[in-house]
């Protein structure tokens, strides 16, 4: 018991990997029960936390916000076949998935090039409160058309000047 213990306060193993040990032949096995009330008291002191602290609760809820806006902005842009990956072979995964990264990366740079682009402007800046300037963030994608012909010329710039 103290091995397991030991290994998961160290970050060596994680839990997952250590009762799945133990649910292979029996699950009256004494660790695994000692293991699953630990982290019922783990979960518990975690709920009184978060019961007992707003602050904890706002934190929360704003991270599942930027998550479920990410999400969604990967759904928007890896709109085909469902916005899964609809392949076996791991090369086709593979390159799906970089080009979803490529696809985030170039949103998330124009968008940041744009917003910059406004902030610039003195007259838009004193209209922003703290409270706008905490809200910004380059993951909105309404101004984009996913369905669209789009010409790429290399030889041609996007009217976005870069912010010094």
């Amino acid at each position: 018991m103290i091995k397991y213990i030991t290994a998961l306060r160290l970050g060596i193993a994680e839990t997952d990997a250590i009762l799945k040990r133990f649910t292979r032949g029996n699950l009256l096995h004494p660790t695994y029960q000692a293991l699953c009330e630990l982290g019922k008291a783990v979960k518990t002191i975690f709920l009184y936390q978060y019961l007992h602290s707003v602050e904890l609760r706002r934190e929360i809820n704003a991270g599942l916000n930027v998550v479920e806006n990410w999400n969604s902005a990967n759904s928007f842009i890896f709109y085909g076949k469902g916005g899964e990956v609809a392949t076996n072979r791991l090369e086709d995964q593979e390159l799906a998935i970089l080009s979803l990264h490529l696809l985030q990366i170039s949103l998330v740079y124009i968008n940041t090039l744009m917003i910059q682009q406004v902030l610039s402007q003195p007259q838009w800046m004193k209209l922003m409160t703290k409270l706008d300037l905490r809200a910004l963030s380059p993951l909105i994608w309404l101004h984009i058309n996913p369905y669209g012909t789009f010409n790429l010329d290399m030889n041609e710039r996007l009217p976005i000047e870069t912010v010094a």
